[in-house]
């Protein structure tokens, strides 16, 4: 089935707010093997609204709006569309009962806010309409069917919006749709997109069924294989032998296959099961490593120390870099990544330490050391590697590949045979 996703809001056009709506929809309608041909963003305006809605009917089966269906004036996707498709609107009772309830808990929550009428506008319904509870909010969602065309609406905001989807609509048009799409993702670091690329181009040109679909990522590749079938186990049947090729030619390079792991996640994990304690000694990045790993739950059991030494003498006082080599080499230099390893080590009396120091921009470079030239170290088991980067962009970008290269780093480390001392 051919279906549209149309994005309701002013705000949207002008830049308030991110639309990512249309996103997580798009991939929700690839899961069901619905086959997304355009996506429209139209402003609270009534005219305008109805064009794009009479041309989404006329082009597809299934149209997904999201936005518009608040209490105020201009919110008014509920109202043209059952105009377009001739639905009168009528009271539901249900829908007014949990309404009221909200709006009561609201109010006994918030005593310096009145309900107002305009809230009973969402109550309002087009007749024959199925109505979609919003246990995250005030206003339901409704599905329309005629003449072999479908109207999804759905709310704005995206806390109410997901779950309504993967509870009520999700089902009902997997119901709709005998063959759906299944998925898997293989993530890769270390090696970069092209050469990724080039290693899976005969795949590529042999491929039908499944398919492969890569997608870049700062510091990382994802590759996303994906089959048709009547079943998610026919599905996964036809993608395990290009996963298990894939394993056969990135080997230790792909550190997931589960599309929600991170790379942090990876780097966690691989800590606990060799028994490693981590330290972290950044400069340029600023903490931003040792955010990644903290956003990881349990990932206390291996990380206790983050030292952000963006100064000579901070490198100096808490990590022991010598003042000699900031004199000779510089703060930048794979001297001083070393030293501010092997001085994380010492100081957090960890088994394993990454260091970052570089020039992230937009001042700072010379000739010979340009802006985005990043020096990394690590040090365990008393033994210390560094590896010299350049990055380009602007300060936030170089900043942001450091981050992702030193986890890919650190991962390589560990990767090479690390194991905790007896």
């Amino acid at each position: 089935m051919v279906t549209e996703l149309i994005s309701v809001g002013t705000e949207i056009l002008l830049g308030n707010i991110v639309n990512t709506n249309s996103a997580y929809l798009s991939e929700k309608c690839a899961q069901l093997g619905l086959s997304v041909y355009y996506q429209t963003v139209v402003g609270d305006n009534e005219e305008r609204m109805k064009a794009v809605i009479k041309t989404a009917l006329d082009r597809s089966d299934v149209v997904i709006l999201t936005g518009g269906l608040g209490p105020t004036e201009d919110d008014l996707t509920k109202e043209v569309t059952a105009d377009v498709m001739g639905f009168p609107l009528v009271e539901d009772p249900h829908s007014r009962e949990l309404l009221e309830a909200y709006l009561k808990q609201y109010e006994k929550n918030n005593a310096q806010r009145r309900i107002t009428a305009n809230n009973y506008k969402q109550a309002m319904v087009p007749e024959g309409a199925l109505v979609l509870d919003n246990h995250n909010g005030t206003a339901p969602g409704l599905i329309m069917e005629k003449n072999g065309k479908i109207a999804v609406l759905l709310p704005g905001p995206p806390m109410e919006m997901k779950p309504m989807f993967e509870e009520e609509v999700f089902p009902y048009l997997r119901r709709l749709q005998p063959e759906i799409i299944f998925s898997q993702m293989v993530k890769i670091c270390s090696i970069g997109e092209s050469q990724v690329a080039e290693e899976i181009q005969d795949l590529i040109e042999e491929q039908s069924n499944p398919t492969i679909a890569p997608y870049a990522k700062t510091g990382e590749v994802h590759l996303r294989i994906t089959a048709k079938g009547e079943s998610e186990k026919e599905c996964r049947k036809l993608i395990k032998p290009v996963v298990h090729e894939l394993k056969t030619r990135f080997g230790k390079n792909i550190f997931a296959t589960d599309e929600d792991k991170t790379l942090e996640e990876a780097v966690v994990d691989m800590l606990k099961d060799q028994g490693l304690t981590l330290a972290l000694a950044e400069s340029c990045t600023g903490g931003e490593i040792a955010a990644r790993i903290v956003n990881v739950p349990g990932a206390s059991e291996v990380f206790g120390h983050g030292f952000v030494t963006y100064s000579n003498r901070a490198k100096r006082k808490f990590l022991g870099v010598k003042k000699t080599t900031l004199k000779a080499c510089g703060a930048v230099s794979e001297k001083c990544a070393k030293e501010m390893a092997r001085g994380g080590c010492a100081a957090a009396k960890s088994d394993i330490c990454l260091s970052v120091t570089g020039i992230a921009g937009p001042d700072g470079g010379t000739k010979e050391k340009p802006v985005g030239t990043v020096f990394m170290g690590c040090c365990y088991n008393d033994k210390i590697i560094a590896r010299e980067f350049h990055f380009t962009g602007n300060r936030t970008k170089i900043r942001e590949q450091s981050t992702a290269h030193a986890l890919a780093f650190l991962r390589e480390c560990m990767l090479e045979g690390v194991s905790k001392k007896e």
